[in-house]
């Protein structure tokens, strides 16, 4: 007769919540010093928990020593794992919550990034309004590329993400926010730095170099319609604007975060009267299961606060 093997875990207790929630914390904050100001407990302190739950699990997850802090491959899997868990824990609580018909929990809100400079973006006033109406949710703010937004939202890590508009899902709402005004740009040392850009078109830019986002997005959208080979590829707009100053690379980037380097001298727009395009902000939620009070709150303020 075939005995059945007994669950290594067993059942899941308070404590084994907590200790997920630690693991969590020093993944994110990048090593067990990092975390100690965001869990408020000394590094003893965590460095114990961590050992205790890899006792529990019978696992190895992180490696601490001179090279730093490092997750093992059971680390990754049981991180993703825990992402997860404590993402269900988060919504089973704001649904307690809900049948008391009060707000509470933690909200996940993620942003792409370089939004704050944008003045058609009023996403700091939707926080302030939400954090009037709602002062008992635990508002968590992340940058993040917009794939990383999508998958977050998708699997519950994020309750509202704000992108830009490349690709629609049906298993996703899309509220229109603001929109972004995307130029050409180059920096000191290109060829075209203060060069007549008369010539210069949508079918001639394919002769300079170009660097575009490695990941699907209305850049990576126009630079295929428009057959610009990718010479060189970013993954953030950080990423870009320090290809483009290195004066060997074209890019786009949005107008508002490229002033200041435009004002700096470091960086000048090419033929902004040709070679621009736009894209639109959207908020994004899931359809299924229904988003908690707190979600919908927040993006009624995020809709109240643009349409102003």
């Amino acid at each position: 007769m075939k005995v059945k093997a007994k669950a290594v875990l067993g059942q899941l207790s308070d404590m084994d919540l907590r200790l997920l929630r630690v693991f969590k914390a020093v993944v994110d904050c990048g090593g067990m010093a990092a975390a100690e100001l965001e869990l408020n407990i000394g590094t003893s302190t965590v460095s114990r928990h961590i050992k205790d739950l890899e006792t529990r699990l019978g696992l190895t997850l992180c490696r601490r020593g001179r090279a730093g802090f490092a997750l093992t491959a059971e680390g990754e899997k049981i991180y993703a794992q825990t992402t997860q868990l404590l993402a269900a824990t988060d919504a089973f609580r704001s649904r307690v919550d809900e049948i008391h018909q009060r707000m509470g929990g933690q909200l996940q809100v993620a942003v792409f990034d370089k939004t704050a400079s944008n003045p058609a973006s009023h996403i700091a006033e939707a926080i302030a309004q939400f954090h009037a109406d709602a002062p008992d949710v635990g508002l968590n703010l992340h940058v993040a590329t917009l794939t990383a937004i999508e998958r977050g939202v998708l699997d519950g890590q994020f309750h509202v993400g704000i992108i830009p508009g490349h690709r629609a899902s049906d298993v996703l709402d899309y509220t229109p926010l603001f929109d972004e005004h995307m130029l050409l740009y180059c920096g000191t040392r290109h060829a075209l730095w203060n060069a007549d850009p008369s010539g210069l078109d949508w079918e001639t830019l394919p002769k300079y170099a170009f660097a575009g986002l490695g990941y699907h997005s209305p850049n990576m959208e126009l630079s295929q319609r428009m057959r610009l080979p990718r010479r060189a590829t970013g993954f953030d707009q950080e990423s870009i604007a320090t290809l483009i100053l290195s004066g060997q690379f074209l890019g786009f980037l949005p107008d508002h975060y490229a002033e200041s380097f435009v004002r700096s001298g470091r960086m000048q727009a090419v033929r902004p009267d040709l070679l621009h395009y736009a894209c639109e902000f959207f908020a994004i939620t899931r359809k299924s299961p229904q988003p908690s009070r707190a979600t919908l709150a927040f993006q009624q303020c995020l809709v109240k606060a643009h349409r102003e």
